[in-house]
């Protein structure tokens, strides 16, 4: 384990719901939990005071108001948050330039070259707790670690406003009870497969046999085994150095099951520009769409995909293409989820088309992109989109957001 590095992990508390306190004071100290705009919305997050009646996310209302009679649900307000957000990362990039977003709440910070300026990692941590209490009213956990993992960990053990250091000669103690479900990356699907391995706590994982973890997981086996001993070498990435994105996808859940094909058909579009809205943002192209679907059981759902001849960003031209897939199914229930998918991506500067059909297309494109990047998302758009016709969404944030880049999600 690289022990020369300090890692920061910044951690919001209850974000959403302390942001919506301090924007109405008549909501503080009271239990209340964030939802979607949506019906059968759920619980996106609580505020500590509903938690402490065991109000958990993913809750639905119902559910949440049988544990907290007294529940305040509040609608989520996106720009808020992701305004919020946006501001909150600008204060670590006061002490590093090495900041990395990894949601709407939560960065890493590697302030090893900021040391020599403030003195000590403690010292950068009570100054950004500070002055995001003084800015905004909230509160943050904060993780101090040798590197990503541990930091995250880390923020973990002391919520709200908590601030715990784990220093590299305390790791194998510290790790060694921890339950394998703290690390980040181990999800109930992969320790549901550890625990048949008779492997419950992160000192079990770290000393089992790389081969066995090898067998069982494939090329995750050695980096599981790491993890058990607290090894993590991955670095802090700023925005602009990431790796070339994969894809670009969007996806969202319906206020109400769709079985009327005018209504999916013109939520397909919606989803197709805000993909393709993104896609032209960032100057990359795709030749492959990846359309899902998921039925109104819940349980059920396909994915198919189609790969171009040639590269496409137009929405239209993205809309077409999972259309064509959707055409091809014959759809067994009413729709309660679509997503649409771009992959298979390039960078490319745009060429003028040839024909001057194509050549007005890209133009209209392109002045429409303009006029909403300066005015507002979608304040120019397809006339079935226009204000004023009912949105199919549920409006809730997708974990995809951070504050730059291409994972920077339209909000509504």
């Amino acid at each position: 384990m690289d022990a020369c590095r300090t890692i920061l992990h910044v951690d919001m508390n209850a974000f959403f719901a302390s942001v919506e306190q301090q924007a109405n004071p008549a909501l503080l100290g009271k239990p209340i939990a964030v939802v979607g705009s949506s019906h059968r919305t759920v619980i996106t997050t609580s505020s500590y005071e509903a938690r402490a009646f065991g109000v958990k996310t993913g809750m639905t209302p119902w559910e949440a108001r049988r544990c907290c009679p007294e529940l305040i649900l509040v609608i989520g307000d996106n720009r808020k948050y992701t305004y919020t957000s946006t501001r909150i990362n600008e204060i670590f990039r006061d002490y590093t330039p090495e900041v990395e977003a990894f949601s709407v709440d939560e960065s890493w910070l590697d302030v090893t070259h900021s040391l020599s300026i403030f003195g000590s990692a403690e010292t950068i941590a009570y100054l950004i707790k500070a002055r995001i209490r003084h800015q905004f009213g909230i509160t943050c956990s904060i993780g101090i670690a040798p590197n990503k993992l541990l930091a995250k960990l880390a923020s973990d053990m002391q919520k709200p406003d908590g601030l715990t250091v784990i220093e590299p000669e305390n790791v194998a103690r510290i790790l060694e009870p921890m339950p394998i479900k703290d690390l980040c990356g181990i999800g109930r699907k992969m320790e549901r497969h550890l625990n048949m391995m008779s492997i419950y706590t992160c000192g079990e994982l770290g000393r089992c046999d790389e081969a066995r973890l090898s067998r069982k997981f494939g090329i995750i086996g050695k980096r599981l085994k790491e993890m058990g001993q607290g090894i993590d070498n991955a670095p802090v990435v700023p925005f602009g150095e990431e790796d070339d994105v994969k894809s670009v996808g969007h996806s969202s859940t319906l206020e109400r099951d769709l079985d009327d094909p005018v209504e999916i058909r013109r939520f397909l579009l919606q989803l197709s520009e805000m993909v393709g809205s993104r896609a032209r943002r960032y100057g990359v192209s795709g030749k492959t769409i990846h359309l899902y679907v998921r039925y109104a059981d819940f349980f059920s759902s396909w994915g198919k995909q189609t790969t171009l001849r040639n590269y496409i960003n137009l929405s239209d031209e993205i809309y077409k293409a999972a259309l064509s897939i959707l055409n091809t199914v014959e759809l067994e229930q009413p729709v309660r989820l679509l997503g649409v998918c771009l992959s298979n991506l390039k960078h490319q500067a745009e060429q003028l088309p040839l024909f001057a059909d194509d050549r007005r297309k890209l133009e209209a494109t392109r002045a429409m992109d303009s006029v909403n990047q300066r005015f507002g998302d979608r304040v120019v758009t397809f006339g079935s989109l226009l204000p004023g016709k009912e949105k199919a969404g549920s409006h809730v944030i997708p974990p995809s957001w951070r504050p730059d880049g291409i994972k920077n999600v339209d909000v509504l």
